[in-house]
């Protein structure tokens, strides 16, 4: 399936350097929502940052169809949403979710690493 990206490979700029790899859904990088839920489990390899990134209204179907979530630089979902650059430095495990009021990424607890499995 053809994904029409919200942000065009050419104009994707530096905006955050050697946070290597992520996973952020297509409600993000195709239907251009702003990161509502952000976490850092431990990276599996030296090019994983360990950051998964969600709109936050995604259901368990979506999450669970493999063609609604994909494989990114930390650079390319910084263009999308230059307000996850601020909490980025972050040890996992950490989340973050947006404050509907300020917009500001608030701390909130990790996710259990059972349930993700």
């Amino acid at each position: 399936m053809e994904k029409n990206f919200r942000i065009p490979a050419a104009e994707i700029k530096t905006v955050v350097w050697n946070f290597r790899y992520c996973f952020a859904t297509g409600r993000i990088t195709v239907d251009g929502m702003k990161v509502g839920y952000m976490y850092r489990e431990s990276p599996q390899d030296r090019n994983d940052s360990g950051w998964n990134f969600l709109a936050g209204d995604e259901s368990d179907e979506y999450l669970d169809n493999p063609d609604n979530l994909a494989i990114y630089e930390v650079n390319t979902i910084a263009n999308y949403d230059p307000a996850i650059v601020e909490v980025l430095e972050t040890r996992s495990p950490c989340a973050f979710e947006r404050d509907g009021s300020t917009g500001k990424f608030v701390s909130v607890p990790p996710p259990d690493p059972k349930i993700l499995k």
